[in-house]
């Protein structure tokens, strides 16, 4: 009796045993199956918070073969220190009144909405505030507005805003973006501007027309549901004034000239050598009249014909169809540091430009013609205007920061600086010192 006593009890607690281990077992089949759901959605959360900008990546990696993924609707995060650019392939609606792009997905209970600003310049803060700000919504197909225009051709969304009208502008953050972003479609894309300034698309018409065959569509006017199912967002940027042809999508600055050459027949490839012929070579001096002008521009324009250059003295005009053939016979470009030195990319290979840099823009000056210049297979000179050149000398007091240190007067703000060199600023070159400068641009012709 005994032994079954303690039978039964040993009986009953191996069996109590067993009751556990299964409840036990069950219980760690519950919790593992609830972690496996719970890492699954946060995984997903987190690839749909990735892809929809949320957490976007600035400064994405150059692009090798295949570009990265991170969701069914392939939304490729193309941003960089210059501009915020997104190429989404999928169900694309575009309500141009709102200002509002909807990515429809099938997913359920993931909306995602955030705003980007496509123009090229997102580090300026300033200009930003001028552009018109977009929304990017993620949303469930049935809460998304219905298709009243499909589109079997990608488009590119972009902003005229900004800074545009200046002409410097107008390429380092319009033109050359927007032929890093449309050329490899070959003309098969459609442009949805935003901030359309129709003088900007009347200027620069004949450059649209090569990078896209069907007409503009001025996206903030449209009442209606636009809809694609591929599109580019913003536009891809490098850098002031040029290109990296080490990024996607590979291009040059020199692509680019040769592209404008094609598109406004420009005959001259490259100078003539002044040396084997008769032919004086031509030197285009770019007249000013609000800011920045040379005050004695008709005696600088007498020494260098003296020297042996023809020379011309002209204010840009707005046709550019006129300034590209116009400039494009010149062999020498010079003026004082401003928009109108963008004309060099009319310039045929190994021209020369002389940049006249006014006094307390040194540094800020130079990057944006100096490099560019020599990346664009043209010769740089740059001439640095003393105080006794300037029409600040006199203006301050001898001792003013103004002319002792200019970096200084830079970091207290921008606008005030401006002020000061930019706008308020004008020259008289000692023709004396100049001519040196003009020697070397017509040794450089020459040889």
């Amino acid at each position: 009796m005994a032994y079954d006593s303690i039978f039964s009890r040993s009986f009953s607690q191996y069996h109590e045993l067993r009751k556990l281990r299964c409840v036990a077992l069950l219980l760690c089949f519950i919790i593992t199956f609830s972690l496996c759901n719970i890492l699954k959605q946060s995984a997903v959360n987190l690839e749909l918070s990735m892809a929809l900008g949320l957490k976007m990546l600035i400064g994405f990696e150059k692009i090798n073969g295949p570009q990265q993924t991170y969701n069914v609707n392939s939304i490729y995060n193309l941003s960089n220190s210059r501009s915020d650019v997104l190429e989404i392939n999928g169900d694309i609606r575009i309500h141009g009144k709102s200002a509002t792009v909807f990515i429809a997905s099938s997913l359920e209970g993931f909306p995602r909405s955030w705003t980007m600003e496509p123009y090229a310049r997102k580090g300026d803060v300033f200009v930003m505030n001028y552009v018109r700000k977009w929304k990017i919504n993620y949303q469930v197909t049935t809460k998304s507005p219905n298709c009243v225009r499909n589109f079997s051709i990608p488009a590119i969304l972009f902003s005229t805003g900004g800074y545009t009208g200046n002409q410097f502008h107008d390429f380092t953050d319009l033109l050359i973006p927007l032929y890093l972003t449309s050329r490899p479609f070959n003309g098969a894309v459609i442009f949805l501007v935003t901030d359309k300034r129709y003088p900007w698309t009347s200027k620069y018409k004949v450059i649209l027309e090569e990078l896209s065959q069907y007409d503009i569509i001025n996206i903030d006017k449209e009442k209606e549901v636009l809809c694609f199912t591929r599109m580019i967002f913003g536009l891809k940027a490098h850098k002031e004034f040029g290109i990296n042809p080490s990024e996607f999508p590979y291009y040059s600055i020199m692509g680019f000239r040769q592209f404008l050459r094609s598109t406004y027949s420009l005959e001259r490839k490259s100078i003539n050598n002044c040396r084997w012929c008769k032919i004086r070579p031509r030197m285009l001096i770019i007249s000013r009249k609000n800011s920045r002008f040379l005050k004695n521009e008709v005696e600088v324009a007498k020494l260098a014909q003296g020297l042996g250059f023809d020379v011309m003295v002209e204010e840009i005009v707005s046709n550019l169809s006129i300034v590209a053939k116009f400039v494009n016979t010149f062999d020498v470009i010079m003026g004082v540091h401003g928009a109108g030195l963008t004309n060099m990319v009319f310039l045929p290979n190994k021209a020369v430009v002389i940049e006249i840099i006014p006094f307390g823009l040194e540094l800020l000056a130079r990057p944006y013609f100096q490099s560019p210049a020599k990346e664009m297979n043209l010769r740089y000179l740059e001439y640095k205007v003393s105080l006794n050149e300037s029409s600040l000398l006199g203006k301050y007091p001898v001792d003013s920061e103004v002319y002792r240190n200019p970096g200084a007067i830079q970091k207290k703000g921008f606008l005030g600086f401006r002020s000061i060199y930019l706008d308020n600023q004008n020259i008289s070159l000692d023709c004396g010192r100049f001519r040196e400068t003009l020697l070397k641009a017509l040794k450089l012709v020459c040889n």
